[in-house]
């Protein structure tokens, strides 16, 4: 299980849950329940995950805390 920090909100525009992990630039995933989007969201991060070590890409180490917002 990964932990890099998730950010789940409801998207009038999209009609459903969509998750955003900040750490992981464009990684994103939607799903029409937040337990779908939970389960989206893992698959998303271990492809971005894949496709930085395939691209010899940095991978962030999760920062195990809350993300400050204002």
């Amino acid at each position: 299980m990964n932990k890099y920090e998730k950010i789940i909100y409801w998207s009038d525009e999209d009609d459903c849950f969509v998750i955003d992990v900040p750490e992981l630039p464009g990684c994103m995933a939607h799903g029409d329940t937040e337990f779908d989007a939970l389960n989206n969201i893992n698959d998303v991060i271990e492809l971005w995950l894949e496709v930085a070590k395939n691209e010899n890409l940095e991978i962030p180490t999760p920062k195990g805390r809350r993300l400050f917002f204002t």
